[in-house]
């Protein structure tokens, strides 16, 4: 004779129970015996050639290698067994800044876990693609130095320093891009909010402005071929003072003025000292002359 269902409930409610006890159970035998976890959100980092992998999750009693290649090259490891979730890869990829490098995050588990005696394969993660020379963001620019003389106003950029080597020197912005590299400067008289903008493939500008009007700017590098990463953030505002524009200007006639009546005083103390001289060694010269006889 069939049992009746609501005698059956009870039955299936424990099954249930157990079967959900039993995956509990397991899982947490896998996270005691440290099962490796796919990578995943692979992420390149790059700001002016400085490159760092980064990827998720944190890792619980296994551990990751990274591996990068030069196009189709071998594999080289790099941040061999451990529990971050980066690497600095900049030292390979500064080697070939236009090379296409491709990268891989390794999960295993370290030696001192693997208690089967034999090497596993490990589970890994490939990151995207990546061309340091068309995809490292460009770092924020300063202005190296500023004057406005009359009507014109000269800023000079200084390039940022990268990790790039040639010949043991590190190596520019303008070293690596060359013409590839320009500067859009922002420009706007100090009590004014509208801007205007000036371009050069070089890192220097020299643009006309009205005499005896303060002005403010900023500069921003940019590559313009670039679809991503196009333009670094903007340099920190510098503004102009025509005080201290005219103040260093009569600094300058103040000190060619003395340095002029110094010159002349010299000149008189010398002339003076060489009379004086000279009449001493006419006197001298008369003294010491023989008497005429008769």
């Amino acid at each position: 004779m069939a049992s009746p269902a609501w005698l059956r409930l009870p039955r299936l409610e424990t099954l249930f129970t157990r079967t959900l006890l039993l995956g509990w159970v397991l899982a947490q035998v896998a996270g005691a015996t440290g099962t490796p976890v796919r990578a995943y959100n692979l992420t390149w980092k790059s700001t002016n050639f400085k490159t760092i992998l980064e990827w998720e999750p944190k890792p619980v009693n296994y551990v990751y290698t990274v591996q990068i290649s030069a196009g189709t090259g071998d594999w080289k490891g790099k941040c061999f067994y451990t529990t971050d979730t980066e690497c600095d890869l900049t030292d390979e990829i500064v080697q070939d800044v236009q090379q296409t490098y491709s990268a891989r995050v390794l999960s295993l588990l370290p030696r001192d876990l693997d208690t089967t005696g034999s090497a596993r394969d490990p589970v890994l993660q490939n990151a995207p693609k990546f061309i340091p020379y068309l995809e490292t963001k460009l770092g924020q620019p300063t202005i190296q130095s500023l004057e406005q003389v009359g009507t014109k106003l000269n800023v000079t950029v200084q390039d940022a320093r990268t990790l790039v080597r040639r010949n043991n020197t590190f190596l520019s912005l303008r070293d690596v891009f060359g013409k590839d590299l320009s500067y859009i400067l922002y420009y706007w008289k100090a009590e004014s909010t509208g801007k205007k903008t000036a371009k050069t493939d070089t890192n220097e500008f020299l643009i006309d402005v009205d005499k005896g009007t303060d002005y403010c700017f900023s500069v921003q590098a940019v590559i313009p071929y670039r679809t991503t990463n196009q333009k670094s953030p903007e340099s920190l505002i510098e503004c102009t003072s025509q005080e201290k524009s005219v103040f260093k200007e009569m600094f300058f006639i103040v000190g060619a003025v003395v340095f002029v009546v110094i010159i002349i005083i010299i000149i008189i103390l010398s002339l003076s000292l060489y009379k004086c001289r000279k009449a001493r060694g006419g006197q001298n010269g008369k003294e010491h002359s023989p008497l005429n006889v008769a």
